[in-house]
């Protein structure tokens, strides 16, 4: 005898089905395991059938979308989801070791479209698959649907949320720098930190922070941005303060509305070594030096206002990703 129950498909495509066995011999059990394989088959192809049939509706060379909750932090360390509760993860090959991070996707979906902020990686989702949050999703269609084929790409030079920010990670000292940007609107392809004999430019880890591997000094520091449309903003004054979001007053472009890039893109920097990528969240000096970033010529740099602290507490390492399946 086999029983099944099936279980509420929230951010997944598709039922899920678990079946048991009660009191049954060895013929019994045959049939069983038998019969379960089947409903196995069944249950997967008609999920797949689902996934196709989404794509086919609504979505552009199979790209689909389904929805989740953030809980802690995101792959891309930002302290704080978007105040407009719109983000969305990405799968490892479009995430790209944090390459995509603070960047914009343009998604359409079966009852309208949505502009999503890129704050994390879907590490289970194939590619063509985003994971939006709930609001998000709610833009497309009912969250009741699970899965909906959709259409993406990137925005470029999107409307800023506000000025740039900058995060010191925790464990940073004058011998070993994080340095997390937010509100650049655009991915970033290079912080640099000004010094004595001229900028250095720092490597990506993958979650998104920029590190010098032998520190900048005591501080405090001048910080160039340049983001992937080629924009350039230099914001000073930031402090050696660990765990605490600054303020700078400078806009990475346009005061908030929509532009043009001022030079073409620099080449982006080299992602750190696997050793600095750790996903933990506490930093120690003893790391593997990363390879060299690729130099960039300087530009003009907007100026900025003095930098303000704004303390905050931060978790000692971030929880494991919530678990995703694909088709």
């Amino acid at each position: 005898m086999v029983a099944w129950r099936h279980r509420r498909p929230g951010r997944h495509a598709g039922p899920r089905w678990r079946w048991r066995l009660f009191g049954i011999g060895g013929g019994g059990v045959v049939a069983a395991v038998v019969l379960a394989v089947g409903l196995g088959q069944v249950t997967q192809s008609r999920a797949c059938a689902a996934v196709m049939a989404a794509a086919g509706a609504g979505g552009t060379s199979g790209q689909t979308a389904t929805h989740y909750v953030l809980q802690g932090l995101p792959n891309c360390s930002y302290p704080d989801a978007p105040s407009d509760g719109l983000y969305v993860a990405l799968p490892p090959s479009e995430y790209a070791s944090a390459a995509a991070c603070g960047g914009y996707l343009q998604v359409s979906g079966p009852d309208g479209s949505v502009r999503v902020k890129v704050v994390d990686q879907c590490p289970d989702c194939a590619p063509g698959h985003i994971d939006l949050s709930e609001a998000a999703f709610a833009r497309l269609a009912p969250l009741s649907a699970g899965l909906i084929g959709v259409s993406y790409a990137p925005v470029s030079n999107p409307p800023l949320p506000g000025p740039v920010s900058v995060e010191v990670k925790q464990g940073s000292s004058q011998y070993w720098l994080a340095l997390l940007a937010d509100n650049t609107g655009n991915p970033l392809a290079s912080v640099q930190v000004q010094t004595s004999s001229g900028w250095l430019s720092l490597a990506r880890a993958s979650y998104n922070y920029w590190i010098a591997q032998s520190g900048s000094g005591p501080g405090p520091f001048t910080v160039r941005l340049t983001d992937t449309q080629g924009h350039q903003a230099t914001v000073s004054g930031i402090t050696l303060s660990p765990g605490a979001v600054q303020q700078t007053g400078t806009w990475m472009y346009g005061g908030g509305s929509d532009a043009e890039p001022a030079a073409p893109a620099p080449a982006r920097a080299t992602t750190a070594s696997a050793a600095v990528a750790s996903p933990s969240r506490t930093a120690s000096p003893a790391r593997p030096a990363p390879s060299d970033s690729a130099s960039l010529t300087p530009g003009t740099a907007a100026t900025s206002m003095p930098a303000a602290v704004r303390p905050r507490s931060r978790p000692a390492s971030a929880p494991a990703p919530s678990a995703r399946s694909s088709c």
